[in-house]
């Protein structure tokens, strides 16, 4: 991961004085889904540049051993290998950035990374996903339980209340809590954007969630009625370019939710590139939560191996 953001103290001026323009945002999202798509073999590589930044997800109630055992194969081993080969990608180490799982799943998912000889990160969500809305000691609780079961990233949720009655402070005082409880692991704050009414309040929200130590910021858990979109993500990573220009330290970004085709994370991968630079375009600084993006990229790739789409068996599922 990337050097750790080791946040600032609130500057609750800088907070007060943030304004977004929205017609701005939206016509500059307009501009980004309008680009042309790379073709052919230069798809192909910008597809597997997204399979190495997803967040390998499963966040169900039916969670068991043995789906979260499937996941992490899957984590491990994301494109069937003869594709790879025929792309003369197979020596490359390509798999996905982490695998996200419950609290409760991490030893599972952390064991059956260890017995596949990988070193592959396990993310957990923490602070009483997804609505945040249990105490704050339990949802400290839950994080110090995650990392001591092996989690080395915590995507934690914020409290909406704090951030939709404005106050910044106890925001702040929160989200310090829970980088302390995290440790060494890497925080990534979970803003869940489509609660949050304006661009102003993501944006402050985002602020917020770095001054006080976040590594990563991430729109949604996936959970909401609005997720990633990519006006938010404007507005998100404005913030961080702005952060970083203040202070020196680049914090990453997650969408999350929503992002189902291979086509969309290429246009994530270029809204990256083109509003924070090619050092963005690394796991260490952007991740893709989703669950059924990856299923999406490999057939894609499939085709473009072989000309046609696989039948629905010919691709081993997570």
């Amino acid at each position: 991961m990337s050097a750790r953001n080791p946040g600032m103290h609130l500057d609750l001026e800088w907070v007060s004085k943030v304004r977004v323009n929205t017609q701005a945002v939206l016509k500059r999202a307009q501009q980004i889904q309008g680009h042309k798509v790379a073709k052919k073999q230069w798809q192909a590589a910008w597809m597997l540049k997204a399979v190495t930044c997803i967040d390998l997800t499963t966040l169900a109630g039916d969670d068991t051993p043995s789906n979260v055992h499937r996941l992490c194969m899957k984590a491990t081993q994301p494109i069937r290998h003869d594709l790879l080969k025929s792309m003369d990608m197979h020596d490359k180490g390509i798999t996905t950035a982490a695998v996200c799982v419950y609290p409760s799943r991490v030893a599972d998912a952390v064991k059956s990374l260890k017995a596949a000889n990988s070193s592959l990160p396990v993310a957990s969500v923490a602070t009483g996903f997804p609505a945040g809305q249990t105490p704050l000691k339990t949802r400290l609780e839950e994080v110090r339980m995650a990392v001591k079961d092996g989690a080395t990233e915590i995507d934690i949720v914020i409290n909406r209340t704090l951030a939709l009655t404005g106050q910044w402070a106890a925001l702040y005082d929160e989200i310090r809590q829970f980088r302390e409880a995290c440790e060494d692991a890497h925080m990534k704050t979970i803003l869940a954007v489509g609660e949050l009414g304006t661009f102003t309040n993501v944006y402050k929200a985002s602020l917020v969630s770095m001054m006080a130590g976040s590594d990563f910021i991430k729109t949604s858990t996936g959970k909401e009625s609005v997720n990633a979109t990519y006006p938010i993500a404007i507005v998100m990573v404005r913030a961080i370019r702005d952060y970083h220009l203040r202070t020196g330290h680049k914090v990453g970004f997650k969408p999350a939710g929503g992002i189902r085709t291979a086509q969309e994370s290429v246009v994530w991968l270029t809204l990256m590139k083109e509003e924070l630079g090619d050092e963005w375009l690394d796991p260490y600084l952007f991740r893709l939560g989703a669950s059924s993006l990856l299923a999406d990229i490999e057939r894609q790739i499939y085709h473009y191996v072989t000309g046609r789409y696989p039948a629905y068996h010919e691709l081993p599922m997570a």
